[in-house]
């Protein structure tokens, strides 16, 4: 195996590839600054999961990526700095078994949703995934007062709980974590959850907002997530050119 190979232990090329296109993606839409990070399990160990190194979404490279166990520990330490919110990842892969992928961002769309407890709810057919609700994560209920960072597994812990079966949890004072069955779902629920908070925040200045009902959510959803592909292709050529 080659140096790259072994550090992110045999996992599948194309993999790799969508992670770092996935990250780049996500910085061009403004979903991640310089901070936040994506994740994907391992597609040939389910107790792992491939992760950057300690880097801002929009650098990341192949080079930079690795694997880490479920306790979020690098399988093959390279002896460089690691995201501290790296356990977000670990333990909501031991408490979702459905979930592949993950995101934590910061998107500006989001917070007030979080500091209002405000529920997003799904206002046009394209976020139509938020039908089933949003968690909503106080790290002062599990960990008292904090600097925020989800810097441990007993605070990730408590998120994964909160997230429970939801797509994705708000954070007080932080941010949001999305999850999804793939990279490319993930990254199209971290997209169009931003864009729907920017939609209801608008609908609610103007007056009341009609939001989907619970089937026609569902039924979006549905349609939506076999167009996955559509988008990605889009977002990829934009990072690519």
């Amino acid at each position: 195996m080659t140096t790259i190979e072994l550090r992110l232990n045999g996992a599948d090329p194309t993999v790799i590839a969508d992670l770092v296109t996935g990250n780049h993606i996500l910085f061009d839409q403004n979903i991640v600054d310089a901070f936040g990070h994506l994740s994907v399990r391992h597609d040939q160990n389910p107790n792992q999961y491939l992760m950057s190194r300690h880097l801002a979404p929009g650098l990341v490279t192949d080079a930079d990526l690795l694997a880490f166990d479920l306790d979020s520990n690098p399988v093959i330490d390279l002896g460089v700095r690691y995201y501290s919110e790296r356990f977000i990842h670990g333990e909501i892969y031991k408490a979702r078994p459905d979930v592949v992928a993950i995101v934590h961002c910061h998107a500006p769309a989001l917070i007030p949703f979080a500091a209002t407890r405000q529920a997003l709810r799904p206002i046009y057919h394209m976020s139509g995934f938020l039908g089933c609700g949003c968690a909503q994560f106080d790290i002062r209920d599990s960990a008292g007062q904090t600097d925020m960072l989800v810097r441990d597994p007993s605070r990730a812990r408590a998120l994964a709980l909160a997230l429970g079966t939801k797509p994705m949890a708000l954070m007080r004072g932080h941010g949001a974590t999305i999850v999804g069955s793939s990279i490319r779902q993930v990254v199209y629920r971290s997209v169009y959850a931003t864009m729907n908070a920017r939609l209801q925040l608008d609908a609610v200045r103007l007056g009341e907002p009609i939001f989907l009902d619970a089937e026609e959510a569902a039924l979006a959803s549905a349609s939506n997530d076999k167009s996955l592909d559509r988008a990605w292709n889009l977002w990829k050529r934009g990072v690519e050119s």
